[in-house]
């Protein structure tokens, strides 16, 4: 039978409420202060992470995770035509964590109309291409459909530069192409998609891969680059690199986070808040679990004295009240899990926290779940708690029990 277990739950659910009627204040605050901590760690955890896949998915869905295009010494929106036969494609398709590829060629272009004239990025795409990003952010109309047997007039553009020129879907509009000689192709707004991310929604409109080779002169079988799609993001790094070794010596491949570098690193830099709030979190709920550690001890006094009388022994009697202390430290983390994981379930649900999509890039506060990182904060509030706790409970060792025992 563990003695210093059975004594300390007879403490904590006795009447008089977690040691005494002096205590309780003092052990309610820690509890809450745990409570407090744990629910914005969650919360911050939660936020953090799904902040950082929302954003990634936006930047991927434009670009996938890895540019293949022709070697040259600056980014150019007029590439170089490449024979679709020189990128490999089916080497690439083998190599480990590559999941799908898509073709593309980009020119710039002018949007013209009697009130306004807009610059664009003029993208396109062939029926290979992975919509699904382009689905979910669809703001009106339907997505267009490609074929490799004839070509599409339809033409996919952002929300913001449909409200600049004033466009609807199924308008029809006008592009001209500053090149020898000068060129010109209607188009039908087939849909209207919003991402967040002015970067993008300011220039980039995606039409069928055949309207650029035509304008271009090009082969039927000349593109201006590959996108490729990891299945681990996590493993971009490493795919990269086998990726950019299986190509050509004429051919250059860059890695999402290699393409937006500032993007990616703003977002690293989130991480550093949100380690700021960890520790003063689990700082601020130690130091109240400490406090009333010792409280706790205190107003014991007279009972240690008996137990020292009795032959306890001082670590027996540390025990004893480490066990009071991780209990209530336990229902803290508990009560925190209750308060951070049901607001970031209604946040999923009902969506009641708004942002300013203008500057975060989302309309929405992003949660992300993960449930790895809630067990670990947990396990790690626990035993950072437990590790501080350790060294007030030397108290009891200090306590004569001659001197305790007349303690009143």
């Amino acid at each position: 039978m563990n003695t210093e277990l059975f004594i300390a739950r007879k403490i904590l659910f006795q009447k008089s409420n977690s040691g005494g009627i002096q205590s309780k204040p003092i052990v309610t605050i820690a509890v809450w202060a745990i409570a407090l901590g744990v629910a914005v760690m969650l919360i911050s955890v939660a936020v953090l992470t799904g902040f950082q896949k929302q954003i990634t998915e936006k930047v991927i869905g434009f670009g996938g995770h890895i540019q293949i295009t022709d070697f040259i010494p600056n980014a150019s929106l007029e590439p170089k035509p490449v024979d679709i036969s020189k990128f490999k494609l089916h080497t690439l398709k083998n190599i480990k964590g590559v999941a799908h590829s898509q073709v593309f060629a980009t020119k710039a272009g002018i949007i013209k109309t009697n009130e306004a004239i807009e610059g664009v990025v003029l993208k396109g795409i062939s029926k290979d291409y992975d919509l699904s990003f382009f689905k979910n952010n669809l703001y009106s109309g339907k997505l267009p459909v490609f074929t490799d047997t004839s070509t599409s007039n339809d033409l996919l553009i952002s929300k913001k530069i449909a409200d600049k020129l004033r466009f609807k879907v199924q308008d029809k509009l006008i592009m001209y192409f500053i090149q020898q000689p000068a060129r010109m192709r209607k188009f039908t707004v087939c849909g209207i998609y919003e991402t967040g991310l002015e970067d993008f929604d300011d220039k980039y409109v995606l039409c069928d891969l055949h309207q650029i080779q035509k304008l271009n002169d090009w082969k039927s079988t000349q593109i201006g680059g590959v996108e490729l799609s990891v299945s681990d993001f996590k493993q971009l790094a490493s795919v990269g690199e086998n990726v950019y070794d299986a190509i050509d010596s004429d051919l250059d491949s860059k890695t999402i986070r290699e393409l937006y570098p500032q993007l990616f690193d703003w977002l690293d830099l989130q991480n550093i808040n949100v380690l700021i709030i960890l520790l003063m979190m689990v700082a601020v709920g130690a130091m109240n679990m400490v406090t009333a550690l010792l409280i706790l001890i205190i107003e014991r006094t007279n009972m240690i004295g008996l137990l020292k009388a009795l032959g306890a022994s001082n670590l027996s009697l540390r025990k004893l009240f480490l066990y009071q202390a991780i209990y209530l430290t336990g229902k803290g983390l508990l009560l925190g899990n209750l308060i951070g994981i049901g607001l970031c379930l209604a946040q999923l649900k009902f969506g009641f926290a708004h942002l300013d999509q203008a500057s975060y890039y989302v309309s929405l506060v992003p949660i992300e779940m993960n449930w790895q990182y809630i067990a670990a904060l947990n396990i790690g509030t626990l035993f950072i708690c437990t590790l501080l706790l350790i060294v007030p409970s030397y108290l009891v060792t200090r306590i004569s029990p001659v001197k305790a025992i007349r303690f009143s």
